[in-house]
């Protein structure tokens, strides 16, 4: 049997304002992907995807940050590892490729795009619900009716541990 070295990569994805249960509940999220072994890929750019971010950096973890200009972010960026792909929104498929699953956070157009995106190429969404925000509405209005992957609600960090863990995607020893 062959050892994996790739860690599993979750996208997170979305929006929510500071001060927010669904703002609180990203950064708890960011520290359980750490917690996990799993490596946390974000734009980084709204509040909630950057606090996920920050999470996961002071818990130990990697964050892969791709980025829509073509510029180096500031050296504070929330990141391991940032990828400047000066694409601009066309980012977005990249968002959703990069992750073996994505957790959707609130959101609007951008993370709308993403996720219609990532639900085309198969990858399972872990919308957050109970908080409002339109990840709140993606378990009963799927992208389309062709079930391309699994939607998998959570409404607190011990569902989406749970619901991580069923996807297979926490480190063995985590």
């Amino acid at each position: 049997m062959t050892k994996s070295i790739r860690r599993p990569q979750v996208c997170v994805l979305g929006s929510a304002d500071p001060g927010s249960a669904a703002y609180e509940l990203a950064g708890e999220a960011g520290a359980l992907l750490a917690k996990l072994g799993i490596t946390l890929v974000s734009g980084c750019g709204s509040p909630a995807t950057r606090v996920a971010a920050e999470q996961a950096i002071d818990a130990g973890g990697l964050v892969v940050s791709i980025v829509p200009p073509d510029q180096m972010p500031p050296a504070d960026w929330p990141a391991t590892v940032v990828i400047p792909c000066g694409m601009g929104d066309a980012r977005n498929l990249l968002m959703a490729l990069a992750g073996d699953a994505c957790i959707v956070i609130g959101g609007r157009a951008g993370t709308i795009s993403e996720v219609c995106l990532a639900w085309l190429h198969k990858r399972p969404l872990l919308p957050l619900v109970g908080c409002g925000g339109w990840s709140n509405e993606l378990p009963s209005n799927p992208p389309d009716e062709r079930q391309n992957s699994p939607i998998l609600a959570w409404r607190s960090i011990a569902e989406l541990e749970s619901q991580l863990r069923g996807l297979g995607l926490a480190q063995a020893h985590a």
